[in-house]
């Protein structure tokens, strides 16, 4: 019996030290911005959804967008694919949300692809992974807050898309919001690499 006792403790460690190393790697991945040199194009910015309020972005979403926008007119890429589904919503998705306030600052539509589908991060991602197949875009930038990026890119790397983080300009969150959200982000990037999606 003491055997199965020091086996369990010896995998608790273990698991812990792991997520531990992988929640360093999302902070240190988190305040990297890769779309800011001027040599840099992709074939698309994705951007990842967020919560809207009856047809209106949230400030994290308005901000995910915003910062998108700003790497649009940079010329960083042609197109914005926007992601995210109803979350409970009839009426609207966040990603048509989206797509309606890209173009009332003037994004063309035709440069405005939707993925409405995703009620998860990896439903999203998979879902852009085949619009990026069926349209022959193999590199993107990917924006959305800090916390999410590192998850995001190895997804996106894992369906042979070459991809460079932006995080959205943010405000501090306090030290321990921030390392319970680099904390879970650790356990949904473990659980995807396990086949187990979040």
């Amino acid at each position: 019996m003491k055997w199965i006792v020091r086996v369990a403790l010896l995998v608790t460690v273990v698991v812990v030290v792991y997520l531990g190393y992988v929640a360093a790697r999302i902070q240190e991945e988190s305040v990297v911005d890769e779309a800011v040199s001027d040599q840099l194009t992709a074939d698309a910015i994705v951007v990842l959804g967020a919560a809207e309020y009856r047809g209106r972005p949230s400030p994290v979403l308005e901000a995910r967008l915003n910062h998108a926008l700003f790497l649009y007119l940079k010329g960083r890429a042609p197109r914005i694919i926007t992601t995210g589904g109803a979350g409970g919503d009839p009426v609207f998705t966040e990603s048509t949300v989206a797509r309606a306030y890209l173009a009332r600052r003037g994004v063309p539509a035709e440069a405005i692809v939707v993925e409405n589908e995703g009620d998860s991060t990896a439903h999203s991602i998979f879902a852009v992974t085949e619009i990026m197949r069926r349209m022959n875009l193999r590199s993107a930038i990917v924006v959305s807050d800090g916390y999410h990026i590192y998850r995001v890119k190895k997804m996106l790397e894992a369906s042979g898309i070459r991809v460079y983080g932006s995080p959205r300009p943010s405000t501090e969150q306090g030290v321990l919001r921030e390392k319970w959200l680099y904390c879970r982000q650790a356990v949904g990037y473990t659980l995807w690499r396990i086949g187990i999606t979040i």
